[in-house]
């Protein structure tokens, strides 16, 4: 499989963000990838006050992707969006995943939100805004079995875990991490999920400034399961393709069966 991570910098002009977005699956595409990865928030990344309004998983954003999906017979996993949710005031955190036929695939709302307050670095409280989501979700992309996530769920272990167990050999992570806590934890986070879960990993990530005041890491990437990183992104928008190699994954799933040798007290 041929893997394409698409870099952002989502603003508040919907509209521009998504142009861009497809844009980034065309040269997904022209780089003969099998699946290109969006970061989280695709859709708008900007003040809270003019955000615009939430769509169902059928609706306007969906159905670019879709459309993009089929067009170059891709899968694309578009990202995050903001879905309608569960009251007036909160949406869900939403990544979807389109097949090469433009079907919706898979649908992960996030599970872990970003309530995190460091003075005078990061303050944010998503769950303001956002409800979580409730289930774990694994699919087969074309014949690799594949783990969801976004963002924020990159620090919670278990989550990972379960995926590997249910079988994933892929963990995606559309992402908007803070430049902040990207820094240092970014690339270890992700390498340690791939080591101690024997599965390659794809994270994309927003980058650069949005508003308000708010900055992301960006360096989306590619990992094998053996912890090494296969592809990155240089800072700014772009894409960073990389090929996975099962049978690597295999023999090391072979040579430090851990997953196996798994023994729960």
């Amino acid at each position: 499989m041929r893997l394409a991570v698409c870099q952002l910098n989502s603003q508040h002009d919907r509209s521009a963000n998504l142009t861009v977005a497809l844009d980034l699956v065309v040269r997904a595409a022209e780089a003969g990838a099998d699946l290109a990865v969006l970061p989280e928030y695709t859709d708008y990344l900007g003040p809270s006050a003019t955000e615009p309004k939430p769509e169902s998983i059928d609706g306007e954003f969906a159905q670019a992707f879709a459309a993009a999906a089929r067009r170059h017979r891709m899968w694309v996993v578009a990202g995050s969006f903001h879905e309608i949710g569960p009251d007036a005031g909160r949406t869900y955190n939403t990544s979807l995943v389109f097949d090469r036929d433009g079907g919706l695939a898979a649908a992960y709302r996030k599970i872990h939100l970003f309530d995190v307050d460091i003075p005078g670095r990061v303050a944010h409280q998503e769950s303001k805004l956002v409800a979580p989501g409730t289930e774990v979700v694994t699919l087969q992309i074309d014949t690799v079995p594949v783990g969801l996530s976004i963002c924020y769920d990159l620090r919670f272990p278990e989550l990972y875990r379960r995926l590997a167990i249910e079988g994933a050999q892929l963990l995606l992570v559309p992402a908007a991490f803070t430049t902040h806590t990207g820094r240092d934890h970014w690339e270890v986070l992700l390498r340690a999920r791939a080591i101690e879960n024997q599965c390659f990993v794809a994270a994309a990530g927003q980058w650069g400034d949005h508003e308000p005041g708010r900055s992301c890491f960006g360096r989306s990437m590619v990992i094998d399961p053996w912890g090494t990183v296969l592809a990155q992104a240089p800072d700014g928008v772009g894409v960073a393709v990389a090929d996975l190699d099962l049978e690597r994954l295999a023999s090391i799933r072979q040579a430090v069966p851990s997953l196996a040798n798994r023994r729960l007290p």
